[in-house]
């Protein structure tokens, strides 16, 4: 997992983004259309973000379709703080 958020995060385009959506659905689950207007980006944008989350077992997606909701894994939970510190790097670069 730490690989994988360090290369979602800090080694590809969006990662501000995916952190951003990380932080909404630690909130609460929500929906891609949710998401969109919670952090006021673009909705196909955010199915993109969410899509790439998904593969790399960050979020797991609930119900199919367009209210499928979305929710962190539990790999996820387990590995916050690494989560936590690769965001605090980026906010120093």
């Amino acid at each position: 997992m730490e690989k994988a958020l360090w290369y979602l995060l800090v080694g590809t385009r969006g990662g501000k983004n995916r952190v951003r959506i990380i932080r909404s659905i630690d909130e609460r689950p929500r929906n891609a259309n949710q998401l969109a207007e919670a952090i006021d980006v673009d909705y196909n944008t955010v199915r993109h973000h969410l899509e790439m989350l998904v593969e790399h077992n960050v979020l797991e997606k609930g119900g199919e379709g367009y209210g499928a909701m979305y929710f962190l894994t539990d790999q996820f939970e387990h590995n916050r703080e690494t989560f936590e510190n690769v965001t605090e790097h980026m906010e120093e670069t």
